[in-house]
């Protein structure tokens, strides 16, 4: 199950089992586990994760967001500056709703050091909305790979972006929304697709072509990170106890 959880992106891991661990649904162990997957360690600010989470249960949060940002497109963040800007250089982040900070996550060899910021409170993700981008994304990338011969420079891309039932099992908690928890799995299978699809760009002929496969890939990209950002975000999921995962 480690392997499993190690490619959920670190912010998501926390924002699943430190939201389920607010909670009440899971135990210490069991947040840490999660967390940690393959890491050796998490610290924020100098503490260790679950006094630091409970130290933010008291200031007030009662959920755990997560955010995945890129320059020029901050989903999932309101500021301040400070808090956007190194969210965005990490890629990721989390939100501890109630209590007005965001942790952003550094790796430094086999542990993660979390950075806390003040974050302004972000609109809820809207989950529906998250999966019709996703669907739409993929349609128009599986046309403009089409048009570019994708099949002739990678042919595994073309396979990985139609097999949407395809990808690694991905655990999750109780009390996640059965649509959240589908949601992140075809969102982490399609950021595969767009890592596999620019790791050899060398096949190009031309940097005019290099540019072109980022172009068809850019509405994908995008789409996967408001979709990981909505499934990871338990302030944008609705109200469905009979539609939640239950502890197994």
């Amino acid at each position: 199950m480690t392997s499993s959880l190690a490619a959920i992106p670190v912010a998501g891991r926390l924002a699943w089992w430190g939201t389920a661990w607010l909670r009440g649904l899971i135990a210490p162990d069991q947040l840490l586990d999660a967390v940690l997957a393959d890491d050796a360690a998490h610290v924020v600010a100098g503490e260790a994760l679950v006094p630091a989470l409970a130290a933010a249960r008291n200031a007030g949060a009662d959920l755990v967001g997560a955010a995945f940002p890129a320059p020029g497109d901050p989903v999932g963040l309101r500021g301040p500056a400070a808090f956007t800007t190194a969210a965005v250089d990490a890629g990721e982040a989390v939100l501890l709703l109630g209590a007005g900070s965001g942790w952003v996550p550094t790796t430094v060899g086999r542990a993660v050091e979390w950075t806390v910021h003040e974050a302004a409170r972000r609109p809820p993700s809207d989950l529906g909305e998250a999966d019709r981008e996703l669907r739409v994304a993929v349609r128009e990338t599986a046309d403009g790979l089409a048009r570019l011969d994708v099949a002739r420079w990678r042919p595994e891309v073309a396979d990985l972006l139609h097999d949407l039932r395809g990808g690694a099992p991905v655990p999750a908690p109780p009390g996640v929304p059965v649509r959240a928890h589908d949601l992140a799995r075809r969102a982490l299978h399609l950021a595969v697709v767009v890592d596999v699809a620019l790791a050899d760009e060398g096949a190009a002929v031309s940097a005019g072509e290099m540019a072109a496969r980022r172009d068809a890939l850019l509405p994908l990209d995008r789409a996967v990170r408001r979709g990981l950002t909505a499934a990871f975000s338990p302030d944008g999921w609705p109200p469905d106890p009979a539609g939640t995962l239950r502890a197994r």
